[in-house]
């Protein structure tokens, strides 16, 4: 995660159409029998373009089409997922030749990612595990066990036993769902108290009303955890630094560093986006050169506090 690329370009990526592409009536060539495919173009669905989050995935996967030779397609859903399943079918009409899914809903873009394996198109996830089998590869982090590890690292703080703790959710994400549930075991095992998830829709100005109405309704709260950018953002920004109510939860931004410092938030789970864009389109290009899908490459995540945040703040300015 050491350079960071400039929007403009990543912009101009995500809404031009490759002049490589086929007019969607020749068969794509896909390495689909092992042998090396003509050509690289990777058309990819991402979730939206205004968390900070995905907006670094967007960047580490054009660097590695750059340096790859691929030719790189990227599709905004906007949070929506009907969408994002029209996004799919018009990159399989247009006879892409990879396909990296980040999934809003992974049931409901099973259809869509079906009909591009149909056509013989590579598939790889990022982020959220789709249905085995319905991809080559997937990419990211296993979001139960993160979820797990960062309660385990709130009891091994002593942050747990005798506290209450609410949580700004994004009902819609499955992933999100699995963070919050393995991270809620934990706690609630070593004697923390829940209170109540409230729904930010995933969605920053949402979240940012969910934790307000959270904390006015219970002021009380040891902790407040959140299980995505757009909710701890959100937090960040409703809760008050001076207020006993701190911030636990995920991904990094300018303004959650700044919770850090404030002393606010507490710790933050940290995946690396941009490097999982790199291993999509890797995996990819390797695949449509005939070789072996990985089937599974993890990415790991840290958890980023006071005593580690220095690291990051160069990729947040």
């Amino acid at each position: 995660m050491t350079r960071h690329l400039g929007m403009a370009a990543l912009a101009t990526a995500a809404t031009l159409t490759m002049t490589a592409c086929s007019t969607g009536n020749e068969e794509p060539a896909t390495g689909a029998s092992g042998e090396p495919a003509e050509e690289c173009v990777i058309g990819m669905t991402q979730i939206n373009q205004t968390a900070t989050f995905f907006t670094q995935m967007n960047e580490g996967a054009q660097e590695a089409a750059d340096e790859a030779g691929c030719e790189l397609q990227i599709a905004n859903a906007n949070n929506d997922s009907a969408k994002q399943n029209s996004d799919i079918e018009n990159f399989v009409s247009q006879g892409v030749t990879g396909l990296i899914v980040v999934a809003i809903d992974v049931n409901g873009v099973l259809p869509a990612v079906q009909q591009a394996t149909q056509q013989g198109i590579r598939t790889v996830a990022i982020d959220a595990e789709l249905e085995e089998g319905s991809v080559d590869t997937f990419v990211g982090v296993d979001n139960e066990a993160a979820g797990e590890q960062a309660g385990q690292w709130v009891v091994d703080e002593g942050l747990a036993e005798g506290a209450s703790y609410g949580v700004v959710d994004a009902r819609n994400s499955f992933i999100q769902n699995q963070r919050e549930d393995s991270f809620r075991a934990v706690v609630d095992a070593a004697g923390a108290t829940f209170t109540q998830a409230v729904d930010g829709e995933n969605v920053q100005e949402q979240a940012a009303t969910a934790a307000q109405n959270l904390v006015t309704a219970q002021p009380d709260l040891s902790f407040v955890y959140t299980t995505g950018e757009p909710a701890t953002v959100g937090a960040v920004a409703a809760l008050d630094p001076a207020g006993s109510t701190k911030v636990i939860g995920w991904d990094l931004t300018a303004e959650v560093i700044a919770g850090i410092d404030s002393g606010l938030v507490t710790a933050v789970v940290q995946q690396d986006p941009r490097q999982e864009g790199i291993e999509a389109v890797n995996e990819l290009a390797a695949i449509l050169e005939g070789e072996e899908p990985a089937g599974f490459i993890d990415v790991p995540i840290t958890i980023v506090t006071s005593d580690n945040v220095d690291e990051y703040r160069e990729i947040f300015e």
